[in-house]
């Protein structure tokens, strides 16, 4: 499998199962708008991000964490911030780890998954990481593709905990 450079997240939450970079690769307007609810905290109040207030559609789009496209929440992360003025690769170099800035990192679903992979990434490697997160995220039940956070499959609509 070849690894997309821009995907590869510092904090580890890989780029290549988010919301909001399969929403705009697939151009999909109605999951945009659901995703813009969702981060302003539309969906039982779950889910706030900073700076959120005026979020659009047009807002909804990202190319990896690395990329020069970055979702707005992205280019303010303190995360990728960190392991840029450290000189490392991600947090999975880091002694620090886990830190205030994931203890107070502001999405639930993300701090889960961060907390499962920079141990997994130090562990098994990057590539490995990255393989392992992609083939995560498959519905059991009918095989459809889906992204992180996912709490039912849009197809079969089976519930889904693969975070």
């Amino acid at each position: 499998m070849t690894v997309n450079p821009d995907f590869v997240s510092p904090c580890g939450l890989y780029c290549g199962v988010c919301a909001i970079h399969i929403a705009h690769r697939d151009n999909n307007e109605k999951f945009k708008e659901r995703l813009v609810g969702l981060y302003q905290g539309g969906v039982a109040g779950k889910g706030i991000l900073p700076n959120t207030e005026n979020l659009t559609t047009d807002d909804m789009h990202c190319q990896g964490c690395l990329s020069n496209d970055l979702f707005m929440h992205c280019k303010q992360c303190e995360i990728r911030d960190c392991t840029q003025e450290k000189g490392i690769e991600g947090c999975h170099e880091c002694d620090d780890f886990p830190c205030t800035y994931i203890d107070n990192f502001s999405m639930t679903v993300g701090k889960k998954v961060i907390l499962r992979c920079v141990p997994y990434r130090r562990k098994h490697g990057t590539q490995k990481w990255v393989e392992d997160e992609e083939a995560r995220y498959f519905c059991p039940e009918c095989d459809n593709k889906v992204f992180r956070g996912v709490v039912k499959c849009n197809q079969c609509k089976t519930k889904l905990d693969l975070d």
